[in-house]
């Protein structure tokens, strides 16, 4: 049968969306922005630019590189969700070969660069976060929950690429906002995963909402985490890494993000699931401003120690 004509105005926007949706842009680009925040809190007083141009492209193509890969090897489940079946590869316009081969030329190229123009630790933990959501993370969502514990250790390493590229080491700093990052995504995605409880097993993917009481067990978490990011934002204070304005920023962020999670575990139905989802969304990008935007310690209380400011001197040991 005679193929139907397509005009180029939409057949270009549609291939586009197809490269768009293969790298995940949205996902991708927020990486970017929490490497970007953890390079500036690493330099608080004056931003090498080339550096950070560097740190973030590399830090670009290694986030598309696993997003690419990712679809790769699940693209037969993927196909089965209602979610995800328009995925590229998953409904047939990317082949598997196509999305692995550019996958790898990314990351390739990703690590490549954070290794020549910046330093090997950056270079290094881009490349883990590569393997560990491509080869930990993907296999381990069709056999155990805990794949969303090495998801946000996954989500929680790009801060960690931003502050090693701009100070080359990971102080403790570093390790506050990878504890940040990592709670935050408890109840971001277990809300997400509510949403989808009964799309994800039509994939094969085992997410706690979808199990048997796990519905319960997944609002406790996501209330619980959600109080939790109170004291990690006020530690990040007390570390010198931010001032009393971004203190603040983050327990309020964190007391309405957990007012959500407590509507959805005494609610338990999607309209509060969705509401804690959109807040989730809401709370990141406020507390990575009030971060970036009040970076260094508190000027009446800090003291310098090793060229670095500290308000309180907690022993650590965090490398």
């Amino acid at each position: 049968m005679q193929q139907p004509i397509i005009s180029t105005s939409i057949a270009i926007p549609s291939r586009t969306r197809d490269w768009s949706n293969l790298m995940k842009a949205r996902l991708s680009l927020l990486v970017v922005a929490t490497t970007l925040v953890g390079f500036l809190l690493a330099e608080p007083d004056s931003v090498r630019w080339g550096a950070l141009a560097y740190t973030l492209a590399g830090t670009f193509l290694s986030a598309i590189s696993a997003a690419a890969l990712n679809q790769a090897m699940e693209w037969r489940h993927d196909a089965k969700m209602q979610r995800t079946a328009n995925r590229p590869v998953a409904s047939g316009r990317f082949s598997q070969t196509r999305a692995v081969i550019v996958g790898f030329i990314w990351g390739y190229f990703g690590c490549f660069i954070l290794a020549m123009q910046v330093n090997l630790l950056a270079a290094g933990l881009a490349g883990l976060t590569i393997v560990l959501y491509v080869l930990v993370y993907t296999p381990m969502k069709r056999f155990t929950t805990m794949n969303t514990v090495v998801g946000a250790v996954v989500g929680a390493i790009p801060p960690m690429i931003g502050w090693a590229a701009a100070a080359g080491d990971l102080q403790r700093g570093a390790w506050v906002l990878a504890a940040l990052l990592f709670t935050w995504q408890l109840p971001h995605f277990f809300a997400l995963a509510w949403l989808y409880r009964e799309d994800y097993p039509r994939g094969g993917f085992k997410m706690l909402p979808s199990m048997r009481g796990g519905e319960v067990l997944a609002a406790q978490t996501s209330l619980l985490s959600s109080l939790l990011l109170v004291p990690i934002g006020l530690i990040a204070t007390l570390l010198g890494v931010a001032g009393f304005i971004s203190a603040g920023a983050c327990t309020i962020a964190a007391l309405g993000l957990s007012w959500f999670a407590w509507v959805h575990l005494r609610r338990l139905d999607r309209p509060s699931a969705r509401r804690l989802f959109f807040a989730s969304l809401w709370y990141l990008p406020v507390v990575l401003i009030a971060l970036a935007a009040d970076r260094g310690a508190a000027s009446n209380l800090a003291s310098v120690r090793g060229g670095r400011s500290v308000l309180i001197d907690i022993p650590s040991t965090m490398p």
